[in-house]
């Protein structure tokens, strides 16, 4: 009988990771060589400690990927994009933004901030977290704010959209690809079978989280793990957890090549990577056992 392996998850509070990892949360899947314990956190402070290794599994912005693909490996499950939707640049009504305006984004390694800052270069960056955008923005203490998850479906009417980050990816981007957002990355450290079977049972975990979608929704609202509404959670699980998350495809794959060259031509990286030479051999079970 082999050991029992601990693998620690790290993801965000919104409500489409929750929601993806609920399965094994549930108990309603299991592996017989690993167990899981979960940990919820802010996007900027997963982007974070994924640079300082801190978990096997952690939700990473896509972004940040070029960072820490030398400790991490990319997995093709529980991922987040969006097809003509996405974050949004807010601002009160009215107010016209100067070049230089002040803006608070949800992180330095965000994926909309990547993107903002090749479409804004003069704009003058706070970070926050997330919750704190929208407040910030009313206040006066910045001109604008990026809102994400949950965020993007509900906002003061004091607030309009000066921009969708999807328009920015489609001007710079330049293709008719899906917006990639965040995924997950798994410790390059474990051993090959472990990770194999890590990203099978995530992967299962979302796979039976979007068959069973309007069950489990239930049951995350009676339980209050989710910020919003039945209706509000309906339309996000639509827009971000959905049968594109459960396995990445070609395109979604074009598409983070596209982020990962936008990234390196306006110099935020030191390389130019791509995505499907970080992906875990997934074939390697079949070869070995073969």
């Amino acid at each position: 009988m082999q050991n029992t392996k601990t693998i620690n998850v790290a993801h965000s509070p919104d409500a489409d990771d929750i929601f993806m990892y609920q399965a094994i949360k549930f108990g309603w899947l299991s592996s017989d060589f690993l167990r899981f314990t979960n940990i919820a956190l802010d996007i900027q402070t997963l982007n974070d400690e994924a640079l300082k290794g801190s978990y096997d599994a952690t939700a990473i912005s896509f972004a940040l990927y070029p960072l820490i693909r030398n400790d991490y490996a990319l997995l093709r499950t529980a991922v987040s994009f969006g097809d003509g939707y996405g974050p949004k640049l807010i601002k009160k009504k009215g107010v016209k933004l100067k070049r230089n305006f002040k803006v608070a984004l949800s992180g330095a390694n965000t994926s909309n901030a990547l993107l903002f800052r090749i479409a804004y270069p003069e704009a003058r960056i706070t970070y926050k977290n997330f919750l704190q955008i929208e407040n910030a923005v009313l206040s006066g203490e910045v001109d604008a704010g990026v809102l994400i998850h949950e965020s993007i479906l509900d906002f003061s009417p004091e607030l309009e959209i000066q921009r969708e980050i999807w328009d920015i990816w489609r001007e710079i981007g330049s293709q008719n690809l899906p917006l990639p957002l965040g995924g997950m990355a798994l410790r390059r450290s474990l051993p090959l079978t472990d990770a194999i079977e890590c990203e099978k049972i995530l992967s299962d975990a979302v796979r039976i989280a979007t068959l069973h979608k309007e069950f489990l929704s239930k049951m995350l609202l009676q339980r209050n793990m989710i910020r919003v509404d039945s209706q509000k959670l309906k339309t996000y699980l639509n827009l971000y957890a959905n049968e594109g998350s459960v396995n990445m495809s070609d395109e979604a794959l074009d598409a983070l090549d596209v982020l990962f060259s936008l990234g390196y031509k306006h110099g935020f990286y030191d390389a130019l990577i791509k995505s499907r030479d970080y992906l875990i051999p997934s074939q390697y079970n079949e070869l070995r056992y073969r």
